[in-house]
Parts: structure tokens; sequence; C-alpha cells
């Protein structure tokens, strides 16, 4: 039990160190996401974060959890028409110096990788007005087949960001046909 309690007093440390204000590892849904999203919203107010960027983080916050609960591949629910999906993954937000780091990490289909990169590739070169401008018409734009919103979400992260969204894939030995699919939003 000792050993276990040593474990615990260890992780609370290294997320003291690192300044983690929040982090999130197992499933999500939208009822866990609401619930998570109050926990946020209080961690960022007592940590004393500006208004904008408590705003920020929040939308960031809400869009990785909402990216989670809709695309990742390991499903404890899957979700249908009129049905909750719950999926897992893992979001954590943490303070660098003079801005939040967040964090996302999810498994998704391998099969899915290309198209999830030709999204997310062109945000990275795309100037802050490009990007207000791609919001803008996606706002108008019909949602597409394979998104279950307008695909906003990457365009908000991208728009709230200090610096281009970072994203990464790793397949996994584990799990043929899977790969986890990372990003990371500096705000």
């Amino acid at each position: 039990m000792s050993q276990l309690l040593d474990h615990d007093s260890a992780f609370f440390d290294l997320a003291q160190r690192r300044n983690v204000l929040f982090y999130h590892k197992g499933y999500f849904s939208h009822h866990i996401v609401a619930a998570m999203g109050e926990v946020v919203k209080l961690q960022l107010e007592v940590a004393g974060v500006s208004g904008p960027t408590r705003r920020k983080l929040f939308s960031s916050f809400v869009e990785l959890s909402q990216n989670i609960v809709h695309y990742s591949s390991n499903a404890l629910q899957p979700g249908g028409e009129g049905t909750g999906s719950i999926r897992e993954g893992a979001v954590c937000i943490s303070k660098d110096g003079g801005h939040h780091v967040m964090l996302c990490v999810n498994p998704m289909a391998t099969s899915d990788v290309e198209s999830l990169r030709n999204k997310l590739e062109p945000l990275r070169n795309m100037s802050l007005e490009e990007i207000r401008q791609a919001y803008k018409q996606s706002l108008r734009a019909d949602t597409p087949e394979d998104s279950k919103g307008a695909g906003l979400g990457f365009l908000t992260m991208a728009r709230d960001a200090s610096a281009p969204l970072e994203f990464a894939f790793h397949p996994r030995a584990d799990e043929p046909g899977t790969t986890l699919f990372c990003l990371m939003a500096i705000i």
C-alpha cells in the first residue's frame, strides 16, 4: 500500500512542477465534458488566468474534448443516432512561462490519418487573418459529410492559439490499424 501512495505522491509532485492545471485520461462523453468544463472554468479562475485567456482556453478545451467524443476509435459505448458515445482519450492544460499549453491525445483509425493531416496541415501556414476568413467561410458552408460539426473546431483553436497548432500521429504497434493522434495548442 505504501508503494502505491509513493507513486500517487510522485504524480502529484510532477503535476505541480509542470504547472498542470487540469488533466484527464479516460473516457469522454457529452455529460463528462460538461462536468469537466465546470472544473476547468474554476481551475482557470482560481489560477488567476485573465478573462480573455480563460475564454480561449475553455473554448479550446471544449473543441479538444468534442473531438475525442466524436472521433476517438476506442469506444466504451459507440454513439448512434440520438445516443451519446463514450470514447477514450486524454486532455491536459498546463502553464509554461507566459503561455498555456493544451494537449489532446486519442486513438484513431490509421485509415483516417491522411484525411485529418490534410485538414490540419494548411492551418500551419495560414496567417491569423486567413484563419479568420476560413472560419467565416465555414460558418456559411454546409457541414461536411464526415463531420459531426461545421468543421470549425480546428479553426477555432488555430484562431485562439498564439502559435501554429502542432500535431503528430503515432501508429500503435500493439494495435494494428490504430494510430494515436496528438494535438497541441499554445494559448
